[in-house]
Formats: C-alpha cells, sequence, structure tokens
C-alpha cells in the first residue's frame, strides 16, 4: 500500500512523533536531551514552526507544531536530523540511521482537541510510568506550560492565551486540565490519527480537511502502534 501522502496546513497545529530505529534508544545521556532541544529550537526557527508541548522520551519523541507554511514540518525535522544523527553517532561510536524510517503526523483540530494532544504529549512519561506527575518530568514542555518555566523553545498557541486575562491565570488553567483522567478512548484516537498520517478532531473537521486537501484523511484500521 502507497504512503499517505502528509497532510500539512499552515497554521493548523501538527503532531509529530519520531522514533528511534527499532525502538532503539535515541537519547543515551542529559547532554543528548540537551543538545536536541538546542538543535529543535534552532531547527524550528528556521523553518518557521511554533512549538507549542514537546516531549522526549528514551526512544522516541513528541512535538506539536504549527507551521507557518506547507514545507515548514519537513524542514525543520530534516534540518534536526541532520543535525542531531551526527552528533549521537559521534559520541556513540556509530553509524547509521538513528530513526525509523519517516516520522508520523496528524493535523489537530482547535478547541478542545488541541489540549487534548497537548495533554497526550506531556502525559506519555506518567502513562510510561516513568514518573507520577508529569512536573516530575523533566524532558517535556509541562512545566513551561504549567507553570511558566522558563523555555526559550515553546510558543503557547492563540488557544493557551485565551484560557485567561494574565499568564498565571493561563498556567492554573492549564493545569486544571490535568485533574481529569484523559479517556482512554481519546487516548487512542490521539495515536491512530498520529500513526495513520491523520487528523485528530471531529467528523465535521475531518470532512473539511478532506476537502481543502482533495485526500483521504480517515485513519485506517490497520494493527496498531503505541506510544
Amino acid at each position: 500500500m502507497p504512503r499517505r501522502t502528509r497532510l500539512i496546513i499552515p497554521d493548523i497545529p501538527l503532531h509529530i512523533i519520531q522514533r528511534g530505529n527499532n525502538r532503539t534508544p535515541c537519547f543515551f545521556a542529559e547532554a543528548d536531551y540537551l543538545v536536541y532541544l538546542d538543535m529543535l529550537r534552532l531547527s524550528a526557527q528556521q523553518a518557521e514552526c511554533r512549538v507549542h508541548a514537546y516531549v522526549l522520551m528514551t526512544n522516541h519523541v513528541h512535538l506539536l507544531v504549527s507551521p507557518q507554511s506547507c514545507s515548514s514540518p519537513a524542514t525543520m525535522m530534516k534540518t534536526l536530523g541532520e543535525r542531531y544523527v551526527p552528533y549521537v553517532n559521534r559520541r556513540r561510536n556509530r553509524t547509521g540511521t538513528l530513526w525509523q524510517g519517516r516520522y508520523r503526523s496528524c493535523l489537530v483540530q482547535d478547541a478542545q482537541y488541541l489540549f487534548v494532544c497537548q495533554r497526550y504529549i506531556e502525559l506519555n512519561p506518567v502513562r510510561a510510568g516513568m514518573v507520577a506527575h508529569p512536573l516530575d518530568y523533566r524532558w517535556s514542555s509541562y512545566q513551561a506550560n504549567a507553570y511558566g518555566g522558563a523555555s526559550n523553545i515553546i510558543e503557547p498557541h492563540a488557544l493557551y492565551a485565551a484560557l485567561g486575562t494574565e499568564r498565571l491565570e493561563c498556567q492554573l488553567r492549564y493545569r486544571a486540565l490535568f485533574e481529569e483522567e484523559m479517556a482512554w478512548t481519546m487516548i487512542e484516537q490521539v495515536r491512530h490519527a498520529t500513526n495513520r498520517n491523520a487528523v485528530f478532531g471531529s467528523e465535521e473537521f475531518i470532512e473539511r480537511m478532506a476537502i481543502v486537501s482533495g485526500n483521504d484523511v480517515m485513519p485506517r484500521r490497520r494493527g496498531r502502534c503505541r506510544d
């Protein structure tokens, strides 16, 4: 079956997953996380992608970005790979690829779907049993989004700014979103849409994106990829 063409629309948020080859680690030491984040910052700026959320897991990464052009995500990920993979290969005395094929992505509808996706990303370490609370995991955007932690990467989406009239109010209301456990059905919807390069949103939004793109953007039910 041919690969589904990625659907990219400027200013529509995009959830991206990139996994280590054969699910092997892509981060080996604290320095690797720090270097990746710095490279992400530079690559996102150069490609004109605004980063709203991220999490760096041991063997994969999640990003939520708003691209300024249709080519922005591909440019960002290509630049990031060209910088990070040689860095790891030099540090680890290895050769060859680090990532497992192409990155996966899905368009994310605004309104409640955006925050569902952000929660999905920042709760990843909790679901993996690595920490009890997202605040306890250092390599995610939760501290920046929920507590205003210093970050030169995160650019909040307009919907985040609309949570309150002041930044502290936005942070408080953002933290409140994490007080309720995410429904498993919603978690599966995010996973399925992203792994199939489809769309995460309402039926109306999915139909509208199909019309805009001229492509089939419904997730296909073929197997399961988890993260």
